[in-house]
């Protein structure tokens, strides 16, 4: 797959979905399902947390390899499309679970593992 998301482009992406995740309960008029909102909540909790600690331009703490942020991206992108029939409220929602997980996986895999040098440990 060719990788068209630079890191730079990536970093805004990962704080969006995490606000949408965090949020999209609520806004989405699911919170009343306690299943669904609660893997959308680990889901932005987990999303915030690994971008704020990735190197790249995103992060502050800066500690997490891309490649591994990006396999991460691309599990955590299964498991929210999969997550409606695992914890069994397919049949109230499921469509933002799975739009969020294709998402999560299409960033995963689209995005470029260089980042820019100053981010590197090179030279450390």
């Amino acid at each position: 797959m060719k990788k068209i998301i630079t890191t730079n482009a990536h970093a805004p992406m990962d704080y969006g979905a995490a606000l949408i995740l965090l949020a999209g309960p609520w806004i989405l008029q699911f919170a009343h399902i306690p299943e669904a909102k609660m893997t959308f909540v680990f889901a932005g909790a987990l999303v915030l947390v690994m971008s704020l600690f990735t190197r790249y331009e995103g992060g502050l703490v800066r500690v997490l390899p891309m490649k591994f942020h990006l396999a991460m991206d691309v599990l955590l992108g299964i498991f929210l499309a999969a997550s409606p029939w695992i914890f069994g409220f397919f049949a109230e929602t499921w469509l933002w679970h799975v739009l969020m997980g294709v998402f999560s996986v299409f960033a995963g895999l689209c995005t470029r593992t260089n980042v820019p040098e100053f981010l590197s440990l090179k030279g450390m």
